[in-house]
Protein backbone atom coordinates (compact mmCIF):
# COMPACT_ATOMS: atom_id res chain seq x y z
CA UNK A 1 0.00 0.00 0.00
CA UNK A 2 2.70 2.53 0.82
CA UNK A 3 4.14 1.66 -2.82
CA UNK A 4 1.06 2.87 -4.36
CA UNK A 5 0.65 6.07 -1.69
CA UNK A 6 4.28 6.94 -3.37
CA UNK A 7 3.89 6.24 -6.70
CA UNK A 8 1.81 9.65 -7.66
CA UNK A 9 4.18 12.85 -8.51
CA UNK A 10 2.16 16.27 -7.61
CA UNK A 11 1.55 16.50 -10.89
CA UNK A 12 -0.28 13.25 -11.31
CA UNK A 13 -2.75 15.05 -9.19
CA UNK A 14 -5.84 16.65 -9.92
CA UNK A 15 -5.41 20.61 -9.95
CA UNK A 16 -7.50 21.17 -7.12
CA UNK A 17 -5.31 19.68 -5.26
CA UNK A 18 -2.43 20.29 -6.01
CA UNK A 19 -0.53 22.42 -2.90
CA UNK A 20 0.51 25.60 -5.43
CA UNK A 21 -3.14 25.71 -6.18
CA UNK A 22 -4.98 24.95 -3.60
CA UNK A 23 -3.19 27.98 -2.01
CA UNK A 24 -4.09 30.39 -4.81
CA UNK A 25 -7.78 29.14 -4.75
CA UNK A 26 -8.81 29.10 -1.22
CA UNK A 27 -5.64 30.56 1.01
CA UNK A 28 -2.75 29.63 2.51
CA UNK A 29 -4.64 28.97 6.02
CA UNK A 30 -6.45 26.10 4.16
CA UNK A 31 -4.21 23.96 3.46
CA UNK A 32 -2.35 21.58 5.72
CA UNK A 33 1.45 21.81 7.41
CA UNK A 34 2.90 19.16 5.27
CA UNK A 35 1.58 20.85 1.84
CA UNK A 36 3.07 24.44 2.81
CA UNK A 37 6.23 22.73 3.55
CA UNK A 38 5.57 21.04 -0.33
CA UNK A 39 5.42 24.40 -1.67
CA UNK A 40 8.71 25.81 -0.05
CA UNK A 41 10.77 22.64 -1.14
CA UNK A 42 8.77 22.48 -4.72
CA UNK A 43 9.96 18.77 -5.67
CA UNK A 44 10.06 15.15 -4.05
CA UNK A 45 12.62 12.62 -4.62
CA UNK A 46 12.22 9.53 -5.81
CA UNK A 47 9.42 7.32 -4.30
CA UNK A 48 8.06 10.42 -2.74
CA UNK A 49 6.78 13.72 -3.77
CA UNK A 50 7.11 16.94 -2.12
CA UNK A 51 4.03 16.34 -0.02
CA UNK A 52 4.82 13.49 1.42
CA UNK A 53 8.68 14.63 1.82
CA UNK A 54 6.92 17.48 3.87
CA UNK A 55 4.96 14.67 6.02
CA UNK A 56 8.23 12.67 6.37
CA UNK A 57 10.36 15.65 7.56
CA UNK A 58 7.02 16.75 10.02
CA UNK A 59 7.22 12.90 11.63
CA UNK A 60 11.04 13.01 12.28
CA UNK A 61 11.09 16.40 13.63
CA UNK A 62 8.23 15.85 15.77
CA UNK A 63 6.23 18.76 14.02
CA UNK A 64 6.30 22.18 12.77
CA UNK A 65 8.31 23.40 16.42
CA UNK A 66 10.25 20.39 16.47
CA UNK A 67 11.34 21.47 12.79
CA UNK A 68 11.70 25.14 14.24
CA UNK A 69 14.07 24.02 16.95
CA UNK A 70 15.99 21.86 14.64
CA UNK A 71 19.78 22.03 13.74
CA UNK A 72 20.74 23.51 10.36
CA UNK A 73 22.85 20.77 9.63
CA UNK A 74 20.43 18.08 10.59
CA UNK A 75 18.20 18.94 8.25
CA UNK A 76 19.41 19.26 5.39
CA UNK A 77 20.71 16.41 5.94
CA UNK A 78 17.41 14.97 5.06
CA UNK A 79 16.59 12.84 2.01
CA UNK A 80 15.33 15.19 -0.51
CA UNK A 81 16.32 18.39 1.56
CA UNK A 82 19.87 19.46 1.38
CA UNK A 83 21.51 23.01 1.69
CA UNK A 84 19.01 24.99 -0.35
CA UNK A 85 15.52 23.41 0.43
CA UNK A 86 16.75 23.72 4.42
CA UNK A 87 17.62 27.55 4.10
CA UNK A 88 14.41 27.91 2.55
CA UNK A 89 12.43 26.12 5.47
CA UNK A 90 14.43 27.74 7.90
CA UNK A 91 14.09 31.43 6.49
CA UNK A 92 10.05 30.79 6.04
CA UNK A 93 9.55 29.62 10.25
CA UNK A 94 11.76 32.87 11.12
CA UNK A 95 9.53 34.80 9.26
CA UNK A 96 6.51 33.24 11.16
CA UNK A 97 8.90 33.50 14.63
CA UNK A 98 8.88 37.54 13.79
CA UNK A 99 5.21 38.05 12.86
CA UNK A 100 3.93 35.77 15.62
CA UNK A 101 6.69 38.00 18.45
CA UNK A 102 5.92 41.51 17.02
CA UNK A 103 4.07 43.59 19.79
CA UNK A 104 0.83 43.20 20.51
CA UNK A 105 -0.45 46.79 19.68
CA UNK A 106 -0.13 45.15 16.01
CA UNK A 107 -3.31 43.10 16.93
CA UNK A 108 -6.44 45.46 17.11
CA UNK A 109 -8.46 45.24 20.20
CA UNK A 110 -11.86 44.86 19.89
CA UNK A 111 -14.25 46.65 22.54
CA UNK A 112 -17.34 47.15 20.52
CA UNK A 113 -19.41 46.61 17.53
CA UNK A 114 -17.93 49.64 16.20
CA UNK A 115 -14.64 48.78 16.53
CA UNK A 116 -15.58 45.46 14.46
CA UNK A 117 -17.29 47.29 11.72
CA UNK A 118 -14.10 49.58 11.50
CA UNK A 119 -11.56 46.86 10.82
CA UNK A 120 -13.68 44.93 8.30
CA UNK A 121 -16.01 47.98 6.71
CA UNK A 122 -13.44 48.89 4.21
CA UNK A 123 -13.43 45.49 2.48
CA UNK A 124 -16.93 43.99 3.18
CA UNK A 125 -18.92 46.84 1.53
CA UNK A 126 -18.47 46.33 -1.43
CA UNK A 127 -18.88 42.94 -1.72
CA UNK A 128 -21.58 41.22 -4.15
CA UNK A 129 -22.44 38.49 -2.22
CA UNK A 130 -23.69 37.72 1.24
CA UNK A 131 -20.48 36.55 3.48
CA UNK A 132 -20.15 35.24 6.77
CA UNK A 133 -16.78 35.87 8.42
CA UNK A 134 -15.50 34.94 12.07
CA UNK A 135 -13.19 37.46 13.73
CA UNK A 136 -11.58 35.02 16.75
CA UNK A 137 -10.27 36.82 19.76
CA UNK A 138 -8.08 36.20 22.81
CA UNK A 139 -8.77 36.92 26.37
CA UNK A 140 -8.20 40.49 26.08
CA UNK A 141 -10.79 40.66 22.86
CA UNK A 142 -7.30 40.99 20.92
CA UNK A 143 -8.03 40.21 17.07
CA UNK A 144 -6.41 36.41 16.60
CA UNK A 145 -7.78 36.41 12.60
CA UNK A 146 -10.24 36.70 10.69
CA UNK A 147 -11.96 33.34 9.04
CA UNK A 148 -14.20 33.89 5.92
CA UNK A 149 -15.81 31.29 6.20
CA UNK A 150 -19.34 31.65 4.10
CA UNK A 151 -20.50 33.30 0.66
CA UNK A 152 -23.83 33.43 -0.74
CA UNK A 153 -27.09 33.26 0.50
CA UNK A 154 -27.06 32.46 4.27
CA UNK A 155 -29.22 30.41 5.84
CA UNK A 156 -29.46 27.89 9.38
CA UNK A 157 -29.36 24.84 7.33
CA UNK A 158 -26.37 25.76 5.06
CA UNK A 159 -24.27 27.19 7.67
CA UNK A 160 -22.38 24.16 9.85
CA UNK A 161 -22.13 25.26 13.22
CA UNK A 162 -18.94 22.98 14.40
CA UNK A 163 -17.02 25.00 11.14
CA UNK A 164 -17.46 28.29 12.42
CA UNK A 165 -16.10 27.52 16.11
CA UNK A 166 -13.35 25.06 14.00
CA UNK A 167 -10.42 28.06 14.05
CA UNK A 168 -11.32 28.96 17.36
CA UNK A 169 -10.77 26.01 19.06
CA UNK A 170 -7.43 25.61 16.80
CA UNK A 171 -6.44 28.56 18.56
CA UNK A 172 -7.24 28.48 21.64
CA UNK A 173 -9.54 31.62 21.52
CA UNK A 174 -11.57 32.77 24.12
CA UNK A 175 -14.35 34.07 21.68
CA UNK A 176 -15.74 34.95 18.85
CA UNK A 177 -17.55 37.86 16.86
CA UNK A 178 -19.81 37.10 13.90
CA UNK A 179 -19.61 39.67 11.08
CA UNK A 180 -22.42 39.26 8.01
CA UNK A 181 -23.27 41.84 5.50
CA UNK A 182 -26.34 42.59 3.40
CA UNK A 183 -25.42 43.71 -0.08
CA UNK A 184 -28.90 45.50 -0.76
CA UNK A 185 -28.08 48.46 2.51
CA UNK A 186 -30.67 47.10 4.96
CA UNK A 187 -28.72 45.87 7.91
CA UNK A 188 -31.33 44.62 9.43
CA UNK A 189 -31.06 40.59 10.76
CA UNK A 190 -33.03 38.38 8.95
CA UNK A 191 -35.02 35.57 10.15
CA UNK A 192 -32.37 33.12 8.99
CA UNK A 193 -29.94 35.69 10.57
CA UNK A 194 -31.21 35.18 13.98
CA UNK A 195 -31.44 31.61 13.60
CA UNK A 196 -28.33 30.92 13.21
CA UNK A 197 -27.21 33.47 15.74
CA UNK A 198 -28.85 31.61 18.75
CA UNK A 199 -27.58 28.04 17.19
CA UNK A 200 -23.90 29.71 17.26
CA UNK A 201 -24.31 31.27 21.02
CA UNK A 202 -25.50 28.06 22.17
CA UNK A 203 -22.84 26.07 20.49
CA UNK A 204 -20.51 28.63 22.30
CA UNK A 205 -22.28 28.28 25.88
CA UNK A 206 -21.32 23.71 25.19
CA UNK A 207 -17.55 25.17 23.87
CA UNK A 208 -17.11 27.49 26.31
CA UNK A 209 -16.34 30.16 23.74
CA UNK A 210 -17.99 33.65 24.10
CA UNK A 211 -19.99 34.78 21.12
CA UNK A 212 -19.69 38.21 21.29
Amino acid sequence: MQENRSAYRIRDLAPTERPREKLVKYGPEKLDDDELIAILIRVGVRGENAVEVGHRLLEHFNGLKGLYEAHFEDLSKQRGIGMVKAIQIKAAIELGRRLSSESDKSRPTIQSPADAARLVMYEMSNLPQENLWVLNLDTRNQLLNVEKLYKGSLNSSRVRVGEVFRAAIHKNAAGILLIHNHPAGDPSPSPEDVTLTRAVVNAGKLLDIDVL
